[in-house]
């Protein structure tokens, strides 16, 4: 799990920007940018505290969050990622995605529905490379989803 300790700073365009670990303080407004991100996993956020979860608090308000597990001793599985609508394009994913990855090297997994290009060009330039397709793999839409690997 995230050292609960640990907190990092970014320079996030102007903003503040501190990961740390995320607490159930931080639930209401995870749920909330959830809610905001259609695209994303809409899972029950109590369960994050099960796995490492991160939050993104750019001056003091939670922009975003990342939710991963560890598969093997060298291997992590991204659950989810979103950032707020407000706050996107201002390298807060890249900040969650690179503090876990340097805090679980190794191989990333991830499955991505297939029709969101944003999100797969965002993991393709931070260095995933598309490895397969998994036919009806999203319930709700019977949408594919592309397996993406990154390797620290």
């Amino acid at each position: 799990m995230w050292n609960t300790a640990r907190r990092l700073r970014y320079n996030c365009n102007v903003l503040s920007l501190v990961i740390r670990a995320g607490t159930e303080a931080d639930l209401p407004a995870v749920a909330a940018i959830q809610r905001a991100s259609a695209e994303a996993a809409q899972w029950n956020v109590g369960d994050y505290l099960d796995y490492d979860f991160l939050v993104a608090e750019c001056d003091g308000q939670i922009a975003g969050f990342a939710v991963a597990r560890r598969t093997a001793p060298d291997e992590t599985e991204l659950l989810n990622l979103a950032v707020h609508p407000e706050f996107r394009r201002r390298g807060i994913a890249r900040s969650l995605l690179t503090t876990l990855t340097s805090s679980h090297p190794g191989a990333c997994w991830l499955e991505v529905r297939e029709s969101n290009t944003a999100a797969r060009q965002f993991y393709k330039s931070f260095g995933f490379k598309e490895i397969q397709t998994r036919a009806n793999y999203y319930a709700d839409s019977g949408e594919s989803g592309i397996v993406m690997k990154f390797h620290s």
